[in-house]
């Protein structure tokens, strides 16, 4: 296979890992509403009195995060900024006399801690099939223009499936608006994507997740169908997720099903620890504060990670004719390695080993064998004494080159 030369943006997409998603607008209000069923939820009802995204994205920055989403507008149709081209937005409601825009709150937010900045937004929306084509393309046009337009540089653009299965959009005009708001923008998973959907909504990539692909998953209702590419793409996934395990929105029954820090940390190990980005969602509640138990979990989860993984043993690194090799001062007992492959000319290695090295051994084992390797691979082995560890590529798609190999001994 060809190998595809990544854009700088999706490089530093890699190097973000972490975000925290924020799903947040007119359902927060309506308890037990679920997609596309079509309930009404009026505009009365939504006024989050105490709202205060200093409070999410300073969790999210505290939890180690480098970017955060927000759902701009969900399947139900509700702008959470104030839309010229919908009569159904949060100008239209109770909260701040209709003069609020949770948008620009976000933005400032995320800026105010070094985030990156992503806008979620559901190309389709519930009865968008009474308008034509043509008019819902316009519509849809002109709200993304409003948001790549009015909140200055946007970083990320992430776009829902959800819903549009068999919808035929304007795709060239769509993207072109975009790439002329925001020439540097990210966009997700559909029509030009720069990343993409990981295809389930679990959290996990697995083992053999690499970025050269060339099938896209859509979408939850396409039932495993993957959309065929027109050509090998380098596309990074994302791996997106759920806090608590049923609902996106806030729900005031479902706090008890707030992951552990166990499984929090088992999934960073099956997102980012495959080569993968984490992307954590928690619902904001209706006073538009984050919910206690949710954001503290969060924190529990990014201490936890930085007890395992922020003291690498001390070594010296070496490059070899394969790969790299690190030798410790002194005998060390190793449990985790983590390996970061240099992907400016794309994914090089294809298979890969693993050798111990220590005075009773005599000789190098291996004690791990793997396919990619990507921008962070985090292996788990048995307790074992080593004095060295040698990553050896054993099959490449043409030149690669390893950045850095790490070992740690994780209780």
């Amino acid at each position: 296979m060809k190998k595809i030369k990544p854009t700088i943006e999706q490089l530093q997409f890699l190097e973000w890992e972490i975000g925290v998603f924020f799903h947040f607008g007119i359902r927060t209000f309506f308890e037990g509403h679920k997609d596309w069923d079509g309930k009404i939820m009026p505009l009365s009802e939504f006024n989050p009195t105490q709202l205060d995204c200093y409070n999410w994205l300073k969790t999210a920055a505290d939890s180690g995060a480098k970017y955060a989403i927000l759902v701009c507008k969900h399947h139900d149709g509700f702008a959470n900024w104030p839309s010229k081209f919908s009569d159904y937005h949060v100008g239209l409601t109770p909260w701040k006399s209709g003069k609020g825009d949770v948008v620009f709150e976000f933005v400032n937010a995320c800026r105010r801690f070094n985030l990156k900045i992503g806008l979620y937004y559901s190309p389709a929306e519930a009865g968008y099939q009474k308008r034509t084509a043509q008019e819902y393309d316009n519509y849809f046009v002109n709200q993304i223009s409003e948001l790549l337009t009015n909140y200055g540089t946007i970083d990320y653009l992430w776009f829902d499936g959800n819903g549009s299965e068999g919808h035929e959009y304007d795709k060239p005009r769509i993207i072109a608006t975009i790439r002329k708001l925001q020439p540097s923008i990210l966009i997700f998973n559909m029509w030009d994507p720069d990343t993409r959907w990981v295809g389930n909504e679990a959290g996990v990539a697995g083992t053999l997740n690499v970025n050269q692909v060339t099938a896209l998953d859509f979408s939850v209702l396409t039932g495993g169908k993957k959309d065929e590419l027109s050509s090998t793409k380098f596309l990074p996934a994302e791996c997106d997720f759920m806090m608590r395990n049923h609902n996106w929105f806030y729900s005031e029954y479902d706090v008890h099903t707030v992951k552990s820090v166990e499984e929090l940390v088992g999934l960073y190990y099956y997102s980012v620890g495959c080569g993968s980005n984490f992307l954590i969602n928690i619902g904001p509640d209706r006073r538009g504060l984050l919910p206690n138990v949710d954001s503290q979990r969060l924190l529990e989860f990014a201490a936890e990670i930085k007890r395992r993984f922020g003291n690498p043993i001390s070594c010296q690194q070496e490059t070899t004719e394969n790969g790299i090799k690190i030798t410790f001062d002194r005998e060390q007992f190793v449990n985790h390695i983590i390996i970061s492959e240099d992907l400016t000319d794309g994914d090089g290695v294809e298979s890969f080993e693993i050798l111990v090295q220590s005075g009773l051994l005599y000789r190098p084992t291996c004690v791990h064998t793997g396919t990619a390797i990507g921008n962070k691979r985090i292996i788990q082995i048995p307790y074992i004494k080593a004095t060295a560890i040698i990553v050896n590529v054993i099959k490449s798609n043409g030149d690669y080159k390893l950045k850095t190999v790490d070992a740690f001994l994780v209780k």
